[in-house]
This record gives C-alpha cells, sequence and structure tokens, in this order.
C-alpha cells in the first residue's frame, strides 16, 4: 500500500468541524489519487470549515487542471508555475504559456516555483535559470509565489534578496528548514507554511520550537495533499492518502507548539492566507 492510497471514508473520530474557517494553502487535487472521489474529498473538506482550497500547479498540464477545478469548484483557486525537479524542461514557450495562465482570475500565485538541492532531477543551474524566470514573471503580474526550497536555503535566499524590491509577496511552502534558514526567510519579509511534517514525531523536532518564531501574520496552514498524512490522528484511515478535511488537526498541532489557541491561530492564519492571496478580490472577479 502507498502513501497516496485512496481512503474509502473518514473514520467518524477524524470528523470535526472548527468554528472558524481554515485556508489549505497547498492542495495537490490534481493528483490522480483523487480522480475517483474529489467531490466527496471537496465535500468533506467543507464539513471539516476547510473552505478554501489553493491547488497547487507544479507544471503546465496540472496547472491548467488547477485552474479547471478552481471553475468547477466554488471556493478553490489556482498556483501556476514548474516545480524545481521539472526546471530542465523550461523553455521561452513555457515562459508564454505561463504568463497566459498568470491572468486568469483563478491563479492566485505564481509556482509552485524555487529550488531544490536534494534530488536535483534537473540540475542545479537548470532551477536557477527557471526559477528567475519565474521571478520576472512573478514581477510582471504582480502576482505572490509560492515556493519550494529543499537543501537550498542559502541560495534561495541570495536570489530572492537581489528580487526583493521587484516581487510582492512570496511564502516558503512546506517549511522544513532550520532556524537560521527560516530566520533568514522572515527578514526577506517572507511568509511560511507549515503542514503535517510537524505532526511527525520521527522527524518534526526541530520544527516545533521555531513556531513561537513565526509571526501568526505570516503563518499559512496546508495539507501538501496527498502527501505529508499527519501522524496525529486518533484514528487510523483506510489507505494513506492526505486530503484537506485533515486540515484542523495540523492547526491543532501547530497552535499547540505556537503556544496559542487553536481559534487564534485559525482566525489568524485564514485571515493572512486571504490577504496573501487577494482571494476577496479574486471571488468577485470569479
Amino acid at each position: 500500500m502507498t502513501t497516496t492510497d485512496t481512503p474509502s471514508f473518514l473514520p467518524e473520530a477524524l470528523c470535526f468541524r472548527p468554528r472558524e474557517a481554515l485556508v489549505d494553502i497547498g492542495a495537490n487535487l490534481t493528483h490522480e489519487s483523487f480522480e475517483r472521489d474529489l467531490d466527496a474529498v471537496i465535500e468533506r473538506a467543507q464539513a471539516a470549515n476547510v473552505t478554501t482550497m489553493i491547488v497547487t500547479g507544479t507544471d503546465l498540464a496540472h496547472a491548467e487542471q488547477a485552474v479547471a477545478l478552481a471553475k468547477r469548484f466554488p471556493g478553490l483557486y489556482a498556483t501556476a508555475g514548474v516545480h524545481p525537479h521539472d526546471a530542465s524542461g523550461w523553455s521561452n514557450e513555457l515562459a508564454r504559456q505561463m504568463a497566459a495562465l498568470h491572468k486568469a482570475p483563478a491563479v492566485v500565485a505564481v509556482g509552485e516555483c524555487g529550488l531544490d538541492f536534494n534530488r536535483n532531477f534537473s540540475t542545479p543551474a537548470e532551477q536557477e535559470k527557471a526559477f528567475e524566470a519565474q521571478l520576472s514573471l512573478a514581477a510582471e503580474s504582480g502576482l505572490p509565489l509560492f515556493l519550494h526550497e529543499r537543501d537550498a536555503g542559502a541560495r534561495m535566499r541570495e536570489i530572492l534578496k537581489a528580487w526583493r524590491d521587484d516581487i510582492s509577496k512570496a511564502v516558503i511552502h512546506c517549511f522544513t528548514g532550520e532556524a537560521q534558514t527560516l530566520y533568514g526567510y522572515l527578514d526577506l519579509d517572507l511568509h511560511i507554511g507549515l503542514t503535517g511534517w510537524i505532526c511527525d514525531e520521527r522527524r518534526g523536532h526541530h520544527l516545533r520550537p521555531l513556531c513561537k518564531d513565526i509571526p501568526l501574520n505570516r503563518l499559512m496552514l496546508e495539507t501538501d495533499c496527498p502527501y505529508l498524512l499527519p501522524r496525529n490522528l486518533p484514528a487510523k484511515l483506510k489507505g494513506r492518502r492526505h486530503e484537506p478535511a485533515l486540515l484542523p488537526w495540523i492547526s491543532r498541532e501547530i497552535a499547540n507548539w505556537a503556544g496559542v489557541e487553536e481559534e487564534t491561530l485559525i482566525n489568524e492564519t485564514t485571515r493572512t492566507a486571504r490577504r496573501f492571496f487577494n482571494l476577496d478580490s479574486a471571488l468577485k472577479e470569479n
């Protein structure tokens, strides 16, 4: 059984609805594991008061699919970019196609883009070329950036510092780095996205004390589903696919380590996300 096997239901113990609405800023709902039951996934998310989901576009095909989903489901929006794993395929034509997508009302950020020196599926030089090109697209469009970084914090900060006056806002999604990297991003006035990684007792330890150091007006929540299923769930799933309805369990864990009330965390991160992605304006345009 893989980490993205589709569960047929969520156990009742995992279904709870916080009083305040949540925003999932990173949901890979175009993943093949959601093909058979996406309507039910959206319904479960809404039942859990996860009322807004940003669907991640990691290449042209998935970005176009994300836009299609945003048109189909109220409360869904899209990002459009090229992940560093796929940076070797960057071209002038792809840049033109991405620029056209960025004009769609449903698209609220450029990305997922950035640097990943952990696996280097594309060479560092290819990654930097594609990243700088997408920084240029973000500067031209005025859209915020949805960023990916693994084992490339120092180089990422160097590039972003050079571009900081030209781009608007940026979030390091699924942040898992060390304290020095976090503080460097905060010094650049970047936002931070946290996932169920922090619920993992095997590898999330260093992140937990850092939660108190992230201002709530710079913090946002995400599932990064179908990946990173939280390990603090009180019941087992039939299958191991993550989905937006489980975001409240992530918010509960982060609130605990941040030392704030869960309701406060949800209120503030939702407000931050709506402001960051300019969602109220996007809703009017859609």
